[in-house]
């Protein structure tokens, strides 16, 4: 089995061994993963477009050589809970909690299979690694997962890939070297790829997204006032109505559209 099919197996496996915990109520379809040179120069431009003070993968790993993203899509009932209401259900905010979990042991679980085979790896929490004063990140996993190749930006600013944008995206760096994933060329966005569609800004219940920007400030107070009022405990700082019960949810639309007779 070559490296790639490796490292499919190991996710594949990681996934199914945390789904059948007792105490796990969340499910996924088939993860994505792809992956991207360290030495890819868009990476030095994400200190322009995402913000001045993101990493490159060499800040993480001397040496790196490879970097390693993967997208896991909530099973389809997860965001179907989300669509009504104004709060995130009970079942979103288990999703995000728990997968939040499972990508920590798919990075532990990379970390140990690379290291087994004498290659080096460093991962990234998969959220809250952020700074509260700036709302901003030093590593953006969804920026990651476009260089990787796993999809294009939606006006909601999430990764929509072949399986939606209903899910949640980890990554890591290793200096182990395989070949890139070529990188999506058309749209997978209905708006961006020139049809109509502005179902995920009409969603937004902090009123944070418009077709000209994104006010990450709005975006939080919800965030945080949807924590304090669903009273899970533990970090539950979710909403995620613009992600659900749209076009691109579960799948790529503009690919479905464009497939359709």
């Amino acid at each position: 089995m070559d490296m790639k099919g490796l490292v499919g197996q190991e996710i594949g496996e990681t996934i199914a061994g945390f789904a059948s915990r007792e105490s796990v109520r969340s499910a996924w379809r088939d993860p994505l993963v792809g992956y991207a040179l360290a030495s890819d120069p868009l990476f030095e431009r994400l200190q322009h477009v995402a913000h001045p003070g993101h990493l490159l993968p060499s800040d993480l790993l001397k040496n790196a050589r490879t970097v390693i993203a993967f997208f896991l899509p909530f099973e389809r009932s997860i965001p179907a809970s989300n669509v009504a209401g104004t709060l995130p259900s009970a079942q979103w905010a288990t999703a995000y909690r728990e997968t939040n979990e499972l990508i920590a042991l798919i990075n532990a679980r990379l970390v140990h299979v690379l290291g087994s085979r004498g290659y080096r790896a460093v991962t990234i929490p998969a959220t809250h690694d952020f700074d509260e004063e700036s709302l901003v990140s030093a590593w953006s996993h969804r920026h990651v997962g476009y260089i990787a190749g796993l999809g294009t930006f939606g006006l909601n600013r999430l990764l929509i890939t072949e399986q939606g944008c209903c899910g949640r995206l980890g990554s890591l760096v290793t200096d182990l070297t395989v070949a890139p994933t070529p990188r999506q060329e058309d749209e997978s966005c209905l708006r961006r790829a020139g049809l109509a569609c502005t179902a995920c800004l009409e969603k937004c219940r902090g009123k944070a997204l418009s077709e000209s920007g994104f006010d990450a400030r709005a975006c939080y107070r919800v965030l945080l006032d949807n924590e304090a009022r669903l009273g899970m405990g533990g970090r539950a700082d979710v909403c995620g109505k613009c992600a659900c019960g749209l076009p691109c949810s579960l799948t790529n639309p503009v690919r479905k559209c464009r497939s359709s007779p």
